[in-house]
């Protein structure tokens, strides 16, 4: 997997308002990309966008200015109460803080009261004020879901009912009903539907950081399995050029014509590291330990038993082999190590022990970074690792894995 740097695209504007509904979207950069960021950044309705529908009430302002409701000053004092308090309520849901919070509940059931009491004192265009009222309670978040539907029954029931018995006809009672019931289901959908997006924006990010995460500790894992074993090859072979270079030049050119191969050789592995397509092979790390160990001066015993392994399995024991001789020539001072492959149709186990000074050299508090990388690649494919004190000397290293079907084996070398 590899992973790219994703230049950041964010769409100019404001606040959507007037009416207009849009959703703009955002791409993350997901290697910069925070919990902070992944808020939402999808613009749905706003609270100004619902602001413009109060345009509905112009009907029952124009019978207060030309004097055709029965009490003027109460029907002006009812028309601010019902525009503020609608104010209020669409305010309160889209506010973070008041959402989720009772407010938005209490100045809906106040709109709800002035909005049966100016229509049922008033009557004619003043039933209009029951889509808006609806409407805004298809803004309130806790209300959404059952109650809501339950509530909007009731409220287009009501309100249909109410207009036929103040003298509309059957057909402006029904689209009073309907209207009602309409504008708080569509209203409830559209911000569902937005809330929806919003969620799925968030968890995009979530998964773009989570997955960089990944990236970055494997690759970090990757080069430090692959440079320690390296270096630690070039370390010990160098040492042997010095020792052997008084009395055996040929035997001591053939050691820095092995530093050069491994050097070559670790250049090609980290390039595969960094594409993420690097496959080990359990054979080659074999071989590699044999080289190693022969070159510290430690006696290498191999032994393998069993039917082939398949490619993943043999790949990921190859790492084992890898980190369990690396740490072996460092730090344990042993003169022999003994490494163990056995395998049936269901299971493998692979032990590295040596007769060193045992754990108390590893590196690290807890066994190494080293040592937990490859816990963490054996548990993702079913697998354990045990590291502890061999006896009262040395030091062993057991991995076991599941066996994954499929795929040719290794062959097995003795």
């Amino acid at each position: 997997m590899t992973v790219r740097n994703t230049k950041r695209r964010r769409t100019a504007g404001g606040r959507s308002g007037g009416g207009e509904w849009s959703c703009r979207s955002w791409s993350p950069d997901p290697v910069g990309a925070t919990a902070a960021e992944g808020a939402v950044r999808s613009k749905g309705p706003g609270r100004y966008t619902f602001l413009p529908w109060l345009l509905m009430g112009l009907g029952a302002f124009s019978n207060i200015i030309q004097g055709r409701s029965g009490n003027p000053w109460l029907a002006g004092a009812g028309l601010l109460a019902f525009n503020s308090l609608y104010i209020s309520v669409v305010f309160f849901s889209f506010n973070p803080r008041l959402r989720d919070s009772r407010y938005p509940l209490y100045a809906l059931g106040a709109l709800t009261a002035v909005t049966y009491a100016i229509a049922l004192g008033f009557g004619g265009n003043w039933f209009l004020f029951f889509p808006l009222l609806s409407l805004a309670s298809g803004t309130v978040r806790k209300l959404r879901g059952r109650k809501l539907a339950l509530w909007l029954i009731a409220l287009s029931g009501s309100a249909g009912y109410l207009a036929g018995r103040h003298g509309g006809d059957p057909g402006d009672s029904f689209g009073i009903g309907y209207g009602t019931f309409l504008s708080g289901l569509v209203t409830a959908t559209v911000l569902s539907l937005f809330d929806t997006i919003r969620e799925l924006d968030a968890t995009r990010q979530e998964l773009a950081h989570s997955a960089v995460e990944k990236e970055r500790l494997r690759f970090s894992r990757d080069l430090h399995d692959l440079l320690g074993h390296t270096l630690s090859v070039v370390v010990v072979k160098a040492e042997a050029v010095r020792r052997l270079a008084p009395r055996d030049l040929d035997a001591a050119l053939a050691q820095v014509t092995d530093i050069e191969a491994v050097g070559r050789q670790a250049l090609t592995e980290i390039r595969e590291a960094v594409s993420g397509y690097r496959e080990g092979s359990l054979t080659t790390e074999l071989d590699r330990a044999r080289s190693m160990l022969e070159a510290a001066g430690i006696d290498p015993v191999v032994r393998q038993s069993g039917p082939p392994l398949p490619p993943q399995t043999g790949a990921l024991l190859g790492w084992v082999v890898r980190e369990g001789v690396t740490n072996t020539v460092r730090h344990s001072g042993a003169t022999r190590c003994d490494i163990e492959v056995r395998g049936d149709a269901d299971r493998a186990r692979l032990t590295v022990t040596d007769d060193g000074r045992g754990p108390a050299k590893a590196p690290g508090p807890s066994g190494g970074s080293g040592l937990k990388g490859l816990a963490e690649r054996l548990a993702a494919a079913g697998g354990t690792l045990e590291a502890g004190p061999d006896g009262r000397r040395g030091f062993r290293l057991t991995a076991e894995l599941p066996v994954e079907e499929g795929g040719m084996g290794e062959t097995a070398e003795a």
